[in-house]
């Protein structure tokens, strides 16, 4: 009965291992497992920044995320999609890349 136990105590130890370990390899591949946006900026901050990131909707994060990296700390800021000047840097960046 005891080594049943301890077997049993060992399979979840090691599934747990390599859970994380699958986990963490996955996100050094860049993938994330969650969205990355918890808080958005809605001010408009156009003139600082340096480049923008769309991440569209996935199964890991069902909202579309807008980073922002900033010009002079290279700090990134999540951009709230529905703000209307975000909306604006969006279409540029869209009818650049049809170009």
């Amino acid at each position: 009965m005891m080594s049943c136990r301890v077997t049993v105590t060992a399979v979840m130890v090691l599934l747990c291992l390599l859970a994380t370990s699958e986990g963490m390899s996955l996100r050094s591949l860049g993938v994330e497992l969650h969205c990355r946006c918890i808080m958005t900026e809605r001010k408009p901050i156009g003139r600082h920044i340096e480049k923008v990131e769309l991440i569209p909707a996935n199964s890991h994060c069902e909202e579309t995320e807008i980073i922002a990296t900033l010009k002079k700390t290279g700090q990134e800021v999540c951009l709230d999609p529905e703000a209307p000047w975000v909306k604006k840097v969006i279409q540029k960046i869209m009818s650049n890349k049809r170009r």
